[in-house]
This record gives structure tokens, C-alpha cells and sequence, in this order.
């Protein structure tokens, strides 16, 4: 992948936007660093608060690639960001495709994420339109490495995270999810088409409490899409099982809203923890 050139402060950039207060967050971050932001957004998934936070914004369903590029040519846009996920559900009830997406999803031999992210982009580029990293002008939000709370994870825990760890990497390397709940060293739920909340509440359920919840980006990830994220309603979800650590991968998810999320996991003393690699046995606390 090459990755897209910096965009000069001043230029429009465009916003490709999903579900989530992800799209919102990077819109205002844009806006503040110089950035004109015209945003295409999904129609049942992008929040229409968006529409407060961008300089122009346009709506499509899902599936209508013509119309996103048209949106982007009409405003001018050279380089854009996809952020925010779509919900694998709405991909099979609400696709409105038009021909132009049909012929992409022909040239598909399996329907992965991440191919069918790369397709569309290359379908932008051929059309003038850069995609950018997702983690552009976003460094202040990415998962630091280390304890991001009070309270750390116990020997047992980190068990547990190391196990999650590898089951993860597995998961992603499947293209299935980025998130897996683990208890005593038992997989209790893995993220799929449901998303990781979901996946949470279920493998919360099933462990009762203490349940630990890894998300890791995938081996194969490619940072111009869909990068692993949490935030308060991650926290939320977790506190409503009693889960009590959160695992996440250092540099590569983001945290949406952080001191809301860290101050809602320490409140609920639940030890969220950013790591690149999992500290040998005797590395617990």
C-alpha cells in the first residue's frame, strides 16, 4: 500500500463516514488543524450530529459509489479518510448498490473487509481521490502502550490477555473480528457480524464477571480502514457485565473520547491496559 501524501492545512479533505463518534471526533480534530471537511455519509449508520461538525456534508446509502465520488468531485476533494464502521447486518438489508459497485463486488472472490475497503479505494483513486491512513492527525487518541488506568491487570488476568492475544491475532487473520472475551483462559464470545459490543455483552454473560476483552488489530491490517476503537460505551458494556480488563493494542486502536472512557473505567475499576506485546509470565503485577 502506498500511503497517501500529507494534505496541506487549508485543502478540503474529505470525510468517508460510518457509524460511531469516530467520523465526529476526527471531523472536529480536522477542523481545528486547518482542514475544510466535506463528509459523505451513510444513511441508517453516520450520526446526523455529523452534519454539525463538517463544512459540507452529503448523504448516500450504502453501496451507491458513483454518487460518493460525484459528492467528492462536485466539492473538489483530493484526498479523503474512511472512519467509522458499517454494520455487516445493514450490508446484507439495507445495500442499495449501484453499477459501479456491482462491477467491484464481481471482481471479489471472497467478500473480506479489507478487500473490499482496498477495492473501493481503488476505484477513488482511479477517479483522482487518495485514501488516506484513518490514523492521520489522530496521534493524541491512539492507545498509549503501558497501564492507561488506576487499577492493573492481576497475574491471572494477564493470563488471560496473553491467551486472548494470540486467539485475536487468529480471529483477524480470518478477517471474522478484532475482539475476543476470554475467562480462566476459556474463549467465552469472539466479535463478529454483531460487533464488539455485542460480542462483550454475550461473553460477559456467559463468564459472569471477570471476564477480560482484547481487541487487537488485525495481522493484515491496513491502516487506511476500519482500525480497532473504544470508547465510553465500550466501558458502559463491560461494567454492565462486571468485565474487568480491557485489553487493547498500543498505537494501532483508537480511544474515542479518552479521559470520558479512562475515568469511566477507573470509576468502575476496571484495568484497561495498551499493549504491542503481551509481557512474558512473570511480567504481571
Amino acid at each position: 500500500m502506498t500511503q497517501a501524501p500529507r494534505v496541506e492545512s487549508g485543502e478540503r479533505l474529505g470525510l468517508i463516514a460510518g457509524n460511531g463518534r469516530f467520523p465526529i471526533i476526527f471531523a472536529d480534530n480536522a477542523r481545528k488543524l486547518g482542514y475544510h471537511v466535506s463528509a459523505v455519509a451513510h444513511e441508517g449508520e453516520t450520526d446526523p450530529e455529523l452534519a454539525n461538525h463538517v463544512d459540507r456534508i452529503h448523504w448516500i446509502k450504502i453501496g451507491q459509489l458513483n454518487k460518493l465520488i460525484k459528492a467528492f468531485k462536485d466539492d473538489q476533494v483530493h484526498q479523503a479518510v474512511m472512519l467509522g464502521g458499517i454494520k455487516k447486518t445493514h450490508v446484507f438489508t439495507t445495500v442499495r448498490p449501484d453499477f459501479r459497485t456491482l462491477a467491484l463486488a464481481a471482481r471479489l472472490a471472497l467478500w473480506k473487509d479489507d478487500d473490499i475497503l482496498r477495492e473501493i479505494a481503488k476505484e477513488l483513486e482511479k477517479e483522482g481521490i487518495a485514501i488516506c491512513e484513518s490514523t492521520f492527525g489522530l496521534e493524541g487518541i491512539l492507545a498509549d502502550e503501558g497501564p492507561l488506568t488506576a487499577r492493573v491487570p492481576s497475574e491471572k488476568e494477564w493470563e488471560d490477555i496473553r491467551y486472548g492475544w494470540e486467539v485475536a491475532h487468529e480471529i483477524g487473520r480470518l478477517d471474522i473480528g478484532q475482539c475476543v472475551i476470554v475467562k480462566d483462559r476459556v474463549v467465552v464470545a469472539v466479535e463478529a457480524v454483531e460487533g464488539t459490543d455485542e460480542a462483550i455483552k454475550r461473553g460477559g454473560q456467559l463468564a459472569k464477571d471477570g471476564a477480560v476483552v482484547v481487541k487487537r488489530s488485525k495481522p493484515q491490517q491496513d491502516l487506511r480502514f476500519d482500525l480497532p476503537a473504544v470508547g465510553p460505551r465500550t466501558i458502559e458494556v463491560m461494567a454492565s457485565v462486571n468485565a474487568s480488563v480491557l485489553a487493547v493494542e498500543a498505537g494501532r486502536t483508537i480511544i474515542l473520547d479518552r479521559d470520558l472512557t479512562l475515568r469511566q473505567a477507573n470509576s468502575a475499576r476496571i484495568a484497561v491496559v495498551g499493549i504491542v506485546k503481551p509481557p512474558p509470565q512473570s511480567g504481571g503485577s
